[in-house]
C-alpha cells in the first residue's frame, strides 16, 4: 500500500457512461497502455511499474471507482460499471494494450470480451474463483468491522481470508490489532490516501470476485491474446487453481511464473521491473514473455 514518491507524471479523468469521474496518471509516450489496479491499491500504487515501461510506451494509470482520483462506486455497481470504466478510458486514449492486477485482471478480461480494439490483455492472478476456490466468506464480519470503524481489525481480517498475510498477521489478533492501530495513528499506513477512505473498496472487490465465480467457460472464444502472470510466493487459488482454468479455455495464452513473487509483487518496488520485463516481452513480441 506503499507508492513510490518522486515520479513524474501528469493527471487527467474521463467520465464513465453513467457520469462517474475516472481519475488517472499518465506517464511516457508512444502507444497506450492501461494499468488497472487491484484491491487495498490505487493508481500511484503501479506508478513504479509505468515507470519501468515508460521509455516503450504511455502508460495510463487509472484510480478504478471509489479510490483516489476518481468517483464512487455508485448505486448499481458491479462488473459492467468497470467495462465502462474501461470503455471511457480506451475511447479516449485508443489504448489497445491493458495489463491487470488481481481484481483489476478480472476487469481486464472481461473487458476485452466487448471491446476488440483490445488486442493484448496481460493479467497477474485474476481472483477467479473455481468452485469455491476464492475465499469470500470473512466479507461478512470485514463490513462489520467497517462499519463500526475498526480499520486495524478490518485490515487484519482482509489480509487472512485472502490467505496472503504478511508475518504480522500470523501473530494473535490480539496482539496484531493494537499493532496496527498504532501505525495507523502515526500516518505509517497512510499515502496519499488514507487507510479508512481505500479499506471499504474491498466489498466492492469482492463483489466481482463472487459476480465472475465459475465463469472461466466465458472466455472460450476470446480471440483476444493473453498472457497469464502468477507468482511463485502466491496462493494456490491465485497462481494455480484460476491460471488453470483459464489456460484451459482461452483460445490465445501463454503463461508464465515469476520466481520469487507474490501477489502484490507488481505494485511494489522490488517486484514492478521483474513485472515489467515480462510486460514487454509480451507487448513488444519479442520473442514472448520472458521471466528474469
Amino acid at each position: 500500500m506503499t507508492a513510490t514518491p518522486g515520479i513524474t507524471h501528469s493527471t487527467g479523468h474521463v467520465t464513465s457512461a453513467d457520469g462517474t469521474v475516472i481519475g488517472f496518471r499518465r506517464i511516457g509516450s508512444g502507444e497506450a497502455v492501461l494499468l488497472l489496479h487491484g484491491n487495498l491499491l490505487t493508481s500511484l500504487d503501479l506508478m513504479p511499474l509505468a515507470s519501468a515501461l515508460s521509455g516503450e510506451f504511455d502508460l495510463i494509470v487509472p484510480d478504478r471507482r471509489g479510490r483516489g482520483l476518481s468517483g464512487g462506486h455508485g448505486n448499481q455497481y458491479g462488473m459492467d460499471r468497470e467495462i465502462e470504466d474501461v470503455r471511457a478510458l480506451v475511447q479516449a486514449t485508443g489504448a489497445t494494450r491493458v495489463f491487470g492486477l488481481s481484481s483489476g485482471a478480472l476487469v481486464a478480461l472481461r473487458s476485452a470480451l466487448v471491446m476488440p480494439q483490445l488486442t493484448q490483455v496481460a493479467v497477474y492472478e485474476p481472483p477467479l474463483s473455481v468452485n469455491g476456490s476464492a475465499p469470500i466468506g470473512w466479507v461478512s464480519r470485514f463490513d462489520r468491522e467497517v462499519a463500526h470503524g475498526k480499520w486495524a481489525d478490518a485490515l487484519l481480517t482482509c489480509l487472512r481470508g485472502l490467505g496472503m498475510p504478511p508475518w504480522f498477521a500470523r501473530l494473535p489478533r490480539w496482539l496484531v490489532v493494537p499493532i496496527l492501530r498504532g501505525v495507523q495513528a502515526s500516518g505509517a499506513l497512510d499515502d496519499e490516501i488514507p487507510l479508512k477512505e481505500l479499506l471499504p473498496a474491498t466489498h466492492y472487490d469482492m463483489q466481482l470476485v463472487a459476480e465472475l465465480a465459475d465463469t472461466a467457460s466465458d472466455f472460450e472464444d476470446l480471440q483476444t491474446e493473453v498472457l497469464l502472470i502468477g507468482g511463485s510466493k502466491s496462493p494456490e487459488y491465485l497462481r494455480t487453481i484460476a491460471l488453470d482454468a483459464l489456460e484451459a479455455v482461452l483460445p490465445r495464452s501463454s503463461r508464465i511464473e515469476i520466481s520469487g513473487l507474490d501477489h502484490t509483487s507488481p505494485a511494489e518496488k522490488r517486484g514492478a521491473p521483474r513485472v515489467a520485463s515480462t510486460l514487454l516481452g509480451f507487448f513488444e513480441h519479442r520473442g514472448g514473455p520472458q521471466a528474469e
